[in-house]
């Protein structure tokens, strides 16, 4: 069954929500996007913060709206940081985002990303080779770069949203999203969002806020990547290069009519 197509009348809706709920996005995130991660939140109309006491982050994830979690730059010192904070986001009920970054290509955080899993995500948006790992398949990735087209592991990423009873937003050259049984195709973006550090990372700092809005997350979080994707597709046109696209695409996503986004 062919994926459908997200329209823009269905961003617009949840961008409305989203902008008038301004959530609070805790983000344990890793250490080389945090500026960047905080700036696309702020931009939205979001409010980002990076609590990486264990003591504190515990605290703030009963406080925030939402959760991410990317292990970009996982250690053992904030693997258990997260735990704690997870812990206590799932007694409190508050939705969390994992990012599993480089899952499958080392030990330790593939590992760690599956153990989390007990903590049930809300959603999970990793490229084509993180997610076909994180549901157990083989994958050819390096690092963070991955080798898997995202078509290619929608199967994958069905699997893994019935299997954890979640929403799994699998991104490449076009995003797919599925709740397991329903898909949906968000096409835009530009090649260029690849050679920026940190535009994979601020989507998934989205998907959690626009997690924590009331209604259908399915399409809530079809709405995050259409809407990270128009704006980078804006501000590709506008770029001559990765340096100034990146003020672009902050500019655009500040901008982007709440309206209707085309």
């Amino acid at each position: 069954m062919r994926p459908a197509d997200f329209s823009a009348t269905q961003a617009a809706t949840s961008l409305t929500q989203f902008r008038s709920a301004s959530p609070l996005v805790h983000c344990l995130t890793n250490d080389v996007v945090q500026s960047f991660t905080a700036n696309v939140l702020l931009a939205l109309n979001a409010s980002p913060a990076m609590v990486v006491d264990p003591e504190e982050a515990v605290q703030f994830s009963a406080m925030a709206d939402a959760l991410l979690v990317n292990v970009g730059t996982l250690d053992r010192a904030r693997a258990d940081t997260i735990r704690a904070a997870l812990s206590r986001a799932h007694h409190m009920g508050t939705p969390w985002v994992l990012d599993p970054v480089a899952v499958g290509a080392l030990t330790f955080r593939t590992e760690f990303c599956r153990e989390l899993l007990i903590w049930k995500p809300a959603a999970i948006r990793g490229n084509g080779s993180e997610i076909m790992a994180l549901a157990g398949l083989n994958a050819q990735g390096r690092g963070v770069d991955s080798a898997d087209d995202s078509l290619a592991a929608l199967p994958a990423a069905r699997e893994l949203a019935r299997q954890v009873g979640t929403i799994v937003a699998v991104t490449g050259a076009v995003d797919y999203v599925t709740d397991g049984e329903r898909d949906i195709a968000v096409s835009g973006g530009d090649r260029i969002m690849t050679r920026v550090v940190g535009t994979g990372c601020a989507l998934s700092a989205v998907v959690a806020g626009f997690c924590s809005l009331a209604g259908e997350r399915l399409s809530h979080v079809a709405a995050a990547c259409y809407v990270m994707a128009l704006a980078g597709q804006q501000a590709a046109r506008l770029a001559q290069g990765p340096g100034s696209f990146i003020p672009h695409f902050l500019d655009e996503l500040y901008t982007l009519s709440a309206e209707e986004p085309a």
